[in-house]
């Protein structure tokens, strides 16, 4: 006689549990991510050439500045350089860009920033003025406060090539020529530009990991879930979390955007400083420029903003963490001891142990696995 076998649980016979069932937790369950549109794939490639081009390593890109405005100067100084349409200085790049370099960096800089901030700050607008606008501001001055103090040295400091005029404005105002101790503008605009928008965009590092920060938390509020403990948006209230929810997918794309105007921007500014070492001013006066910018830049970026509970902070800095820590220090491996010789039948050994049957057990676990 046949008898029919009763199934002892009322659930469906799953691999997992119908969650769909009232009575069902659905805890150890982690939400995961979309699927990737074709489109999305390809801005994240873009984003990430984007990355390569302005996130270089910092001392390798000083060490550039310095090396080009020395060495490509100084050959530009001694040998005849080939005269070309961006050697002139009414080429459209100089006319319609250079000449209005900081008005552009700011017109980028100023709605990133400010796009940004209101993301990792949760809509704190007294925080985004006095956290982070401040830095425009500041640097802005210095940008001022530099090129009147060059004006001022070449206008004291050189003499008409016509006797009988003393001050620069007599010189030019009669059609002669003026010859100072020009320090190059157009070297630290340039140069201190791009550092600037180095400095201001380094937020977007480990941007699109805010997404999946975002989406972990709303599965742990909502099921209670207190399993995983290490995500920076735990101690967000509800009101700043809902807001970082709403911005961060409405501004994204315009952050995005505006990054990749940056990018080409910067790439702008450095092939109008090869311009200027190639065929404007001199050694001397384009290298001056050019460390006055880096100066500038480090005693702000890398002194000034790092102080504890001093403002402005740095770029990236917010209500919640997001920017991974890079390790600065070298790890090297710890110097393994072997003792004994295989020519000598002895066996290697490691802290006691055999290193030959170390590497037959991990052999086996390795290929019993595959």
């Amino acid at each position: 006689m046949a008898f029919k076998r009763k199934t002892t649980s009322s659930t469906p016979l799953n691999f997992r549990p119908n969650m769909s069932d009232a009575n069902v937790e659905p805890k150890g369950t982690k939400p995961t991510r979309e699927a990737t549109t074709v489109s999305e794939i390809l801005t994240l490639m873009v984003i990430f050439l984007c990355k390569k081009i302005l996130f270089l390593e910092r001392r390798l890109k000083i060490i550039i500045y310095l090396g080009c405005l020395f060495g490509i100067s100084l050959v530009a100084d001694v040998m005849p350089i080939p005269r070309w349409y961006f050697s002139r200085s009414d080429n459209i790049i100089n006319r319609f860009f250079v000449k209005f370099a900081w008005g552009w960096n700011l017109f980028l800089v100023i709605p990133f920033l400010v796009l940004t901030c209101y993301i990792y700050c949760c809509g704190q607008k007294r925080r985004i003025a006095t956290h982070h606008l401040l830095r425009l501001f500041i640097a802005t001055f210095f940008w001022w406060f530099w090129t009147k103090l060059f004006n001022v040295i070449e206008a004291n400091f050189g003499r008409c090539i016509s006797k009988g005029y003393n001050t620069k404005g007599t010189c030019l105002h009669a059609g002669h020529v003026w010859n100072g101790f020009d320090i190059s503008g157009h070297c630290f605009i340039l140069i201190y530009g791009s550092l600037l928008l180095i400095e201001e965009t380094r937020c977007m590092m480990n941007w699109d990991g805010i997404k999946d920060y975002i989406r972990l938390e709303e599965h742990q509020r909502s099921f209670k879930d207190n399993s995983v403990n290490s995500n920076p948006l735990r101690n967000l209230s509800d009101e700043e979390f809902v807001n970082l929810q709403i911005n961060y997918v409405k501004y994204t794309p315009y952050i995005r955007g505006l990054f990749i105007a940056i990018t080409c921007l910067q790439v702008m500014w450095d092939f109008m400083l090869l311009t200027t070492m190639l065929y404007y001013h001199v050694m001397v006066e384009k290298l001056i420029g050019g460390i006055i910018a880096i100066m500038t830049w480090f005693l702000t970026y890398h002194i000034w903003y790092r102080f504890p509970k001093v403002l402005p902070v740095l770029p990236g800095e917010g209500v919640f963490k997001y920017i991974k820590d890079q390790i600065t220090k070298a790890q090297f491996p710890v110097a393994r001891r072997r003792i004994g010789n295989i020519v000598n039948n002895q066996v290697p050994t490691f802290m006691g142990r055999p290193i030959y049957r170390q590497n037959q057990e991990t052999n086996q676990d390795g290929e019993g696995n595959r």
